[in-house]
């Protein structure tokens, strides 16, 4: 039975092909009134052609972009939207890609759920990175479903290594006295500043000398979440010394490395495996955040101010405005530490 007129054809490609059928649409006409087709796809049988053709005809699609291999698609999303996450988001979902090599020149629009829960189950990693692939493929998703590339999600049929329960174990006061004894070793003032102010390792280390305000008695930074970024913290008067002693001889970093270099996470973790030996103790730099958390909480500080100073989102804060008041009672719940 001939197709309706502008309805679009398949036709047999020559030779020994895997999929020699192609549904193809007349766009125009050239110069010699040959037409000019938009392919819409090859496929191994005529049912398969058939089938995407009336799809197409059901609800046309950007022929071009339906064209668009993942690794094309990744790019065209980090432009318009990954950029827009935070420095944290974007590198989880930057690394999650490269586990996805396998499908990398595999077009977006043939990309089903299968093909997503390979790359996860076959990426050789934990639960982190799992669900980082398989949050990467969600937000593809809903940017391939803006642009009409695709008319479902499969991300939300992927699965992912739950989370495991938490064995963070908090610095006992035991412990950190040991710590203060040691103050005089290389990067322990470091161990003791994010034991004092909840930081994780990256919001330390890229902590700027000018959000440093010391008439004020605040630093301000933080880099991971909405609530997060950019929040205010008083400096505990405890750890004032050691703030006041870096911004002497600091640069442009707060905590800086040799010659006046930014240090990496990496080589901060050999310092801070050094002092773990040294102090024959066995934690994580997050464990300090864990500490400083659990410690204010049991100090009896309040709520709302625990989750500024942790960046943490609460439904009691609105807009993150630091008025006059709320600075002292920030400084009023740090104060409250007494390890």
């Amino acid at each position: 039975m001939k197709n309706p007129n502008g309805y679009g054809s398949v036709v047999k490609l020559s030779g020994n092909r895997r999929r020699p059928f192609v549904a193809r649409k007349t766009t125009g006409w050239n110069a010699k009134s040959h037409p000019i087709y938009a392919v819409i796809g090859y496929f191994a049988t005529r049912e398969d052609a058939m089938i995407a053709l009336a799809q197409y005809n059901n609800a046309p699609w950007d022929v071009d972009q339906a064209k668009l291999t993942l690794a094309e698609f990744f790019e065209m999303w980090r432009d318009k939207k990954g950029a827009k996450l935070g420095d944290s988001s974007q590198r989880s979902l930057y690394s999650a890609f490269h586990h996805c090599r396998r499908i990398h020149k595999m077009p977006y629009k043939k990309i089903k759920s299968f093909h997503m829960q390979e790359c996860i189950d076959n990426c050789g990693k934990g639960y982190s990175t799992q669900g980082a692939i398989k949050n990467l493929f969600g937000h593809l998703d809903r940017f391939a479903l803006e642009l009409d590339i695709i008319t479902r999600s499969y991300s939300g049929l992927l699965t992912s290594a739950p989370t495991p329960e938490t064995n963070k174990t908090p610095f006992t006061d035991e412990e950190i006295q040991r710590i203060w004894g040691a103050a005089s070793i290389p990067w322990v003032d470091s161990v003791l500043v994010l034991l004092y102010t909840g930081f994780r390792i990256s919001e330390l280390l890229t902590m700027r000398v000018d959000s440093v305000n010391l008439a004020q008695g605040t630093m301000q930074g933080g880099v991971k979440t909405k609530a997060g970024k950019n929040r205010l913290l008083p400096i505990h008067n405890k750890i004032l010394p050691f703030v006041e002693k870096r911004l002497a001889v600091a640069g442009e970093y707060v905590f800086e490395g040799a010659r006046g270099k930014n240090i990496t996470v990496d080589l901060y973790y050999r310092h801070w495996n050094n002092i773990m030996t040294t102090l024959s103790m066995e934690h994580t730099p997050h464990e300090c955040r864990h500490t400083f958390r659990s410690r204010l909480d049991s100090a009896g500080a309040n709520k709302r101010c625990i989750d500024l100073i942790m960046g943490h989102k609460s439904h009691d804060v609105g807009e993150r405005i630091y008025t006059h008041k709320t600075v002292e009672e920030l400084k009023a719940a740090i104060e409250l530490l007494n390890y």
